[in-house]
């Protein structure tokens, strides 16, 4: 049997992305071994289990016990988590058998989407899966106990479906198809695991109107779209209505308040700032397909294609308008990756056959690919190493600040903090979220030093926990009670967490 017969076999495919998944997730965590100790990059990944366990073990939504709060972006993530209390299984090692099953899912959809743009060369379908599975901020957001890559591969997958029935043209054509209501339903659960996956109901909406069909099937096919979309989504909003009687979670509203300051900014230069960063690896090997895509899409009235290249760029840009920051690695842009990876790869086999007509199509191919397997491994390496520092930085910083509240302050005292996450889940202390994620209440002055020295005057707070540059009105006259003594964060630029006595 031939090599290529091989990778035309689905099941062989999808066997060899699974293995590959597992190594690239796998090095990323041995590596955080190595360098410092296994941990999650993001001190909110801690937000999420401490949401999952209070879940999990007492069957209440609960950051702070007794307190009911909608502290958590993705409750189906949080859920998702829970299910490793309810079985009793390690908290490390549930969530990075999560996320190296949501990999695999995104390197899977990867390649069924290559094949359904490619149909005539699926032998190469399992370029585009090992593609995102290489690629370092998916990785990256495998091991990070976060929503974000999920979010990517529902994003992936609702993509391929509206191209999918596009390209079942008599499919399309039928006066009911009940796939716009599974795609409206996957939609809905989208917002259940990030807010912003609701724009994906403008990609769905646009392509099915401009497909082929008479009015009477696009009005029809609308209403089931639509009422797919709020089987799941109505929960979700009636949930968070309950809970903190918004339609959003406190973070939709604590992030954008906080980086307010950053809007300021011309928004082509933020717009600029965000389209960085998924080029910041292949992506910039991957530019040149990704512009083929869309003029080839546009020339070929491909409206699926259209408005799913549309979306990457509305995408960017919805977060350049409202919440237009780059830090740990662009991670609130990161769902986008699988799309312009799949795109992207299309786009250069696209442009590789046209060269082929050109007599120097051989030349571009082999260029190509060294090119990008050099660059997919270099900035894989690179990633690893960005890993495994965020990892001991938070690991340093954040659980060991935690373990030592826990013990040497009073089990009633009241903590003012930023950040909670490892603090909600190791120190069992009663909180006050300087960054609204649990205390809504200081949304409106987020930014305002003296408005939050006045709130927590007012809370008759004990201590305040942050990094002292975070807060510099706060802590100038407050006596420092303890900092950590962890090398990553200095080593990095940054410093180290402080308690200091609020009530001296």
């Amino acid at each position: 049997m031939k090599v290529s017969q091989y990778f035309s076999n689905q099941y062989f495919v999808i066997a060899v992305l699974g293995l590959c998944a597992a190594l690239s997730l796998g090095s990323y965590l041995a590596a955080s071994e190595y360098v410092y100790r296994i941990g999650f990059p993001l001190d909110d990944a801690w937000i999420h289990q401490t949401y999952a366990r209070n879940l999990g073990e007492r069957s209440a939504w609960e950051f702070i016990p007794g307190q009911p709060s909608a502290g958590s972006t993705a409750p189906a993530w949080t859920l998702l988590l829970a299910i490793g209390y309810w079985l009793n299984l390690n908290a490390y090692s549930w969530t990075f058998l999560l996320g190296w099953l949501v990999l695999w899912c995104v390197a899977i959809s990867a390649y069924f989407g290559f094949n359904i743009l490619i149909p005539r060369n699926k032998h190469l379908g399992i370029l585009a899966g090992m593609l995102v599975i290489f690629e370092w901020h998916l990785t990256w957001a495998a091991g990070s106990g976060m929503e974000t890559l999920l979010a990517g591969l529902i994003a992936l997958m609702v993509i391929i479906w509206g191209i999918r029935i596009e390209a079942q043209k008599t499919l399309a054509e039928q006066t009911l198809n009940w796939q716009w209501l599974g795609m409206g339903v996957l939609i809905g659960l989208g917002i259940w695991v990030r807010p912003d996956l609701i724009s994906l109901l403008v990609f769905a909406g646009f392509t099915l109107i401009l497909i082929k069909g008479d009015m009477k099937q696009k009005i029809l096919n609308s209403l089931i779209l639509t009422a797919g979309f709020l089987i799941t989504s109505l929960p979700y909003i009636l949930f968070n209505m309950a809970i903190a009687g918004e339609i959003w979670p406190n973070t939709f509203y604590a992030k954008q308040a906080e980086y307010a300051i950053l809007r300021s900014f011309p928004l082509w230069q933020r717009y600029l700032n965000m389209f960085g960063q998924p080029l910041t690896g292949i992506g910039i090997v991957l530019l040149p397909g990704l512009v083929w895509f869309g003029v080839n899409s546009l020339r070929n009235r491909s409206w699926s294609q259209i408005f799913a290249f549309i979306w990457v760029f509305g995408y960017l840009f919805l977060y350049a308008l409202r919440l237009p920051v780059t830090y740990q690695h662009g991670r609130y842009i990161m769902p986008v990756i699988p799309l312009i990876c799949l795109f992207g790869i299309v786009g250069m086999v696209w442009l590789i056959d046209l060269a082929f007509r050109w007599n120097w199509g051989q030349l571009l191919r082999t260029t190509w690919i060294m090119i990008a397997v050099l660059i997919t491994f270099s900035f894989w390496i690179l990633g690893l190493r960005a890993y495994s520092r965020d990892v001991a930085i938070i690991e340093s910083e954040m659980v060991e600040m935690a373990h030592w509240v826990a013990s040497n302050t009073e089990e009633k005292s009241l903590l003012a903090a930023h950040d909670i996450g490892a603090l909600g889940y190791f120190a069992d202390r009663n909180l006050l979220d300087l960054a609204g994620l649990v205390s809504p209440e200081v949304i409106p002055f987020i930014r305002d030093e003296k408005a939050l020295q006045r709130h927590m005057n007012e809370s008759n707070a004990d201590y305040l926990v942050t990094f002292p540059g975070w807060y510099p009105e706060l802590v100038m006259n407050v006596e420092l009670i303890h900092q950590t003594n962890g090398k990553f964060s200095p080593q990095m630029g940054g410093e180290n967490m402080s308690v200091f006595d609020w009530q001296q």
